[in-house]
């Protein structure tokens, strides 16, 4: 066993070896990690105290409401572990992709029977999550097959409801994350991270977790394959965000990853570059739900976009990863 830790030691890169985590993950839990969540909080208390002034589904006050605090979300969603993945809540934030069709089954099934839930907000919390999160917000806003069910009075109840949920999922993250925080920052005995190393490979699992899930499910799904495309599979396409979102979460880990990369100049580079190219590359498509993977053009432009992202997962894995010692390991999309 000594050998083996002796020959391991020698093999990793010089810069892997007693690397002196703190200054990193200090920098990563208070200037990327808290701050996304406070603002989350404060967006979704608008959005929530917007939709009990109006719920009108075609109001532009809500709908604007209803954007900054997707915005919000997508810029923290990469950060699935801790106080996030606590009781389902990403899931409830945004239970996407939802191959199986629950949500507008679950909100149709709110609205028929006038489920009295949506009067209590521990009651809908309680409720099934494909009927919770922005998703299930924009199918209330934005599908026009579900403003000619039931009453409007219940239609109101059931926007205010979901709104409401997701402003208290958000408070509860935020709170949350602030006493979790130094676990982080201070890793050791009393904390659920033994180590330095392993609280670095949280932060790497996230960022490549995220790069993974943007590349192949949030661009995979509607590309599909070049014969049969699938655009309607597109994520949040009724509110036209399909591609806000692939760009919002290359910002976020595109400042992650400048932060775990930050001891090393020229891995810093490379990978600013190769996002630069892929942000680049997603504000030049004027495709906001990825409908133009129909067509032959549309389609390669979004698979270019694709590969863009998939050269900043090959920077990750083959330059930042085996550097700093750690690998990406289990991610919280396993088995899903």
């Amino acid at each position: 066993m000594r050998t083996f830790s002796i020959i391991t030691a020698l093999l990793l890169p010089l810069g892997a070896q007693a690397q002196d985590r703190a200054p990193i993950l200090m920098d990563a839990t208070e200037t990327h990690i808290l701050p996304r969540f406070a603002q989350l909080a404060d967006a979704t208390e608008t959005l929530a105290t917007t939709a009990q002034a109006d719920c009108a589904p075609d109001s532009e006050d809500l709908r604007t409401a209803y954007r900054a605090a997707f915005d919000s979300w997508i810029s923290a969603s990469h950060l699935r572990f801790g106080p996030t993945e606590t009781d389902d809540r990403a899931f409830a934030m945004a239970f996407w992709p939802d191959t199986k069709g629950f949500t507008p089954k679950t909100l149709s099934r709110h609205i028929a029977t006038e489920d009295a839930a949506v009067g209590s907000p521990e009651a809908y919390a309680e409720t099934s999550i494909a009927g919770r999160g922005f998703l299930a917000l924009e199918r209330m806003l934005y599908d026009p097959a579900m403003a000619e069910q039931g009453s409007a009075a219940y239609r109101c109840a059931l926007i205010r409801a979901i709104a409401t949920d997701i402003d208290r999922n958000a408070e509860a993250m935020n709170t949350d994350w602030q006493t979790y925080a130094p676990n982080l920052t201070q890793p050791g005995d009393d904390s659920l991270y033994r180590s330095g190393d392993e609280a670095m490979q949280e932060l790497f699992r996230a960022l490549t977790t995220g790069l993974e899930f943007t590349a192949d499910t949030r661009l995979g799904r509607p590309l599909g394959t070049f014969e049969r495309p699938r655009p309607n599979r597109a994520e949040a396409r009724r509110s036209g965000r399909s591609l806000r979102h692939v760009e919002l979460s290359l910002i976020a880990l595109r400042d992650l990853a400048a932060r775990l990369s930050f001891d090393h100049p020229q891995i810093a580079a490379d990978l600013d570059v190769a996002f630069a190219r892929a942000i680049d590359r997603a504000q030049a498509l004027d495709d906001p739900a990825f409908a133009g993977v129909d067509t032959p053009q549309g389609h390669i432009r979004v698979e270019a976009l694709q590969q863009s992202i998939n050269d900043i997962r090959e920077i990750a894995s083959t330059e930042l990863g085996p550097t700093l010692g750690i690998s990406a390991g289990f991610n919280s999309l396993d088995g899903d």
